[in-house]
């Protein structure tokens, strides 16, 4: 479990550091930056996705109530 929250960080980070390369040049080179945009959304998305709901957890002190 551990191992994959340091890969979900570390997606962001890779994801980040290809979309600041493919904007330090002169020309934006659009793949490289359309690349570094998606690895950083997925580990986004692996992170949001380990984070439980708001929502269920009101539903639950509810009916426990």
């Amino acid at each position: 479990m551990k191992i994959s929250k340091y890969i979900n960080y570390l997606l962001i980070v890779i994801g980040c550091i290809v979309a600041i390369y493919a904007q330090a040049g002169e020309e934006q080179d659009v793949v490289i930056l359309i690349f570094g945009i998606i690895i950083l959304m997925f580990g986004l998305f692996r992170i949001s996705s380990t984070i439980p709901s708001k929502k269920d957890s009101v539903e639950e002190d509810i009916n426990n109530e």
